[in-house]
């Protein structure tokens, strides 16, 4: 399984290309992008892994979305509380897409645990994916529940993926239920609201 690692995410980083911008600044200038016509992605994380989240909307805005993260969220409460989780609520049901950046950390996150559960309610399957991210020397560990989840996918180079040949490329795979063998272009994917 092509799982991207937590260095090749970083790679995708624009604070690596302008070092006079700090990761604030950088993910604000995300949210002051135009949203217009965009699919427009919740995007689940843990808090304090910044870099990754980073590197993981780079990635994703490549494709021309628009990434929504509630901490830069302007209308999120300042301290959290039960309207916190109402906001967050609503947000997973606006946006088109569900992704979950699925870090070790993200796994055991008891937030992140409940926006994919909220995901799960608002999304499943066509709109959902988890984005498994292991640690560079590591294998990904993730909890079992993950694998009824679609997944992205990475392939360095052409290969077989599900029984079909695949070019070098990101893809949504799907699980297997009822011989489904779904693999879809994360650019096709992400276009299809």
């Amino acid at each position: 399984m092509g799982i991207i690692t937590v260095s090749k995410l970083r790679e995708y980083r624009p604070s690596l290309k302008s070092y006079y911008q700090t990761t604030s600044s950088i993910l604000n200038g995300f949210r002051n992008e135009t949203k217009l016509f965009k699919t427009k992605i919740f995007l689940s994380h843990k808090h304090d892994e910044v870099q990754e989240l980073e590197g993981a909307i780079s990635f994703l805005k490549s494709f021309g979305v628009d990434i929504y993260v509630d901490w830069l969220d302007q209308g999120m409460p300042k301290n959290t509380c039960g309207e916190t989780g109402v906001r967050i609520k609503e947000k997973i049901r606006e946006n088109h897409k569900f992704i979950l950046l699925a870090t070790e950390e993200a796994i055991k996150s008891k937030w992140c645990n409940w926006e994919l559960g909220l995901g799960d309610a608002a999304k499943y399957i066509d709109h959902i994916a988890v984005l498994p991210v292991r640690g560079n020397y590591s294998e990904f560990t993730g909890s079992e529940y993950l694998q009824i989840y679609p997944y992205i996918e990475f392939l360095e180079t052409s290969a077989f993926l599900k029984g079909n040949y695949k070019s070098r490329g990101a893809y949504v795979v799907f699980p297997s239920v009822n011989g489904n063998d779904k693999v879809v272009p994360l650019e096709v994917w992400l276009k299809n609201k």
